[in-house]
């Protein structure tokens, strides 16, 4: 029995010694001294950057009427403008990550490394669909960030914050990763942010989010903000999406984009029901385009693709995202559920860049008013392609021949013609049953352009 409770008690105070030591060793990672450690192993990789470039501006409101403008010969006024943000080292030979939009229409770019050495710096590429832009200094042996791994990132990992707030220069503010992909912002066509409560502000653009390792898991990108300061509701971009755009525009000199061919839509409640799902991640395939790659592997209508390479789909937005990272020409592993069973096919990614944006398309002709215009079905992928709001209904302009009837008209590509003659258009097919009977003297036309419902009436 003495033998037995000694045993016990031994256990006992083994069992307490590693809890303590534990959470000793947990409790390290948060003390001031270990921020500090981290803080001093990235601050040299962040840098700060000044981007110059010029502007007409027009001295008097008048002068935007062309009489006015061609009586008193003006000429704008050229103004010099300047933006601060920064930028995050990630190779020792001076490429540099920052957002597109502390570099766009630079026409000088200056970068400030933490022991005050100025470069000046070429814009190697940029892609406003990602709000990503690479830049490069010629320099050598720099200290270069390690890179991590933003698809292991978890809601609640702590994060440091690292940039040039209001061009104070380089700060360094602590949080937490408050929520995953965050999407639907209209900040950049591609979202997937990593939404943070280390304060980030005007300036820290293009600077660093890393993990308690030192390690780059986001570029800081925007705030949710009223006043225009921080009130910890901040977006970083994932480092795997910004690195997949950096090195296809080091590789191409351009963002090459991976196409499947489907369109695709979130699983509610009730479509997960319907289908017998445990969850509502994945996302659905509701249509499969015509010789895609997607109908060449095999995916079809009501498939629910749950990963990718072996990573999980979130959602619609997500599964956007992780096909335009694959390289065009490479095979990827797609897992889905069909008919509540799991199958995995083997797509060849095709380049979206050479997608058709429809399948259903043709060109108007003899037609006093349209002739000219090539106009195809407003899709799924058409509107993902062109940020056009998912409950739109029309028809899509996809062309307007130069000289015709249709550019005449005043109706331009990537216009959506929602009626014409007070009669609302709902598909592609019905158009063309309305045509003919639109050779009259008068047209009216409704139309979706950038947001703004326009109407158009032309007599001839």
């Amino acid at each position: 029995m003495k033998k037995i409770l000694g045993i016990g008690l031994l256990t006992l105070a083994l069992t307490f010694l590693l809890i303590g030591t534990s959470h000793a060793q947990s409790k390290d990672i948060f003390t001031g001294d270990h921020i500090a450690d981290v803080a001093q192993k990235v601050l040299p990789s962040v840098v700060n950057i000044s981007s110059t470039k010029i502007v007409l501006v027009e001295q008097s409101p008048f002068l935007q009427d062309p009489f006015f403008r061609d009586f008193f010969n003006f000429v704008p006024r050229r103004r010099l403008e300047r933006a601060l943000g920064s930028g995050v080292i990630v190779s020792k030979d001076g490429y540099i990550i920052t957002n597109n939009h502390v570099v766009r229409g630079a026409e000088k770019v200056e970068v400030k490394l933490s022991d005050d050495r100025v470069y000046k710096a070429k814009i190697i590429g940029a892609d406003p669909k990602s709000d990503i832009a690479v830049i490069k200094i010629n320099a050598s042996n720099l200290p270069a960030i390690s890179i991590g791994d933003s698809s292991r990132l978890r809601v609640g990992t702590v994060v440091l914050a690292i940039g040039n707030p209001f061009g104070l220069g380089q700060t360094v503010t602590m949080g937490i990763v408050s929520a995953l992909g965050r999407s639907g912002l209209g900040i950049a066509d591609y979202e997937n942010f990593i939404q943070t409560d280390a304060a980030i502000n005007p300036g820290n653009s293009g600077g660093a989010l890393v993990n308690m390792k030192g390690q780059l898991i986001g570029i800081n990108t925007a705030i949710l903000s009223k006043s225009g300061g921080s009130v910890g509701i901040g977006f970083a971009i994932p480092i795997n999406l910004a690195m997949s755009v950096m090195k296809s525009i080091i590789r191409y000199g351009k963002v090459v984009r991976g196409w499947l061919g489907i369109t695709f839509q979130d699983i509610t409640p009730e479509i997960a029901r319907a289908l017998d799902l445990k969850t509502t991640e994945g996302a659905l395939v509701s249509g499969v385009m015509h010789s895609s790659p997607a109908e060449k592997a095999g995916l079809k209508r009501g498939d629910v693709i749950v990963s990718v390479n072996g990573k999980r789909v979130k959602d619609a937005s997500d599964l956007r995202i992780k096909i335009s990272e694959i390289i065009p020409g490479t095979r990827a592993k797609i897992k889905v559920i069909r008919n509540q069973r799991e199958k995995v096919l083997t797509a060849t990614i095709g380049n979206l860049a050479k997608a058709p944006i429809t399948e259903a398309s043709f060109l108007i002709k003899d037609n006093r008013f349209l002739e000219g215009a090539r106009v195809g079905k407003l899709s799924i992928m058409a509107k993902q392609q062109l940020r056009l709001p998912q409950d739109l209904k029309g028809i899509l302009v996809l062309s307007v021949r130069r000289g015709s009837a249709a550019e005449g008209t005043g109706i331009k590509p990537g216009d959506v013609i929602l009626s014409i003659n007070g009669k609302r258009l709902m598909d592609l097919e019905e158009f063309r049953n309305v045509l003919p009977k639109l050779n009259g003297h008068r047209i009216s036309l409704k139309i979706f352009r950038r947001g703004i419902i326009m109407n158009i009436t032309l007599v001839r």
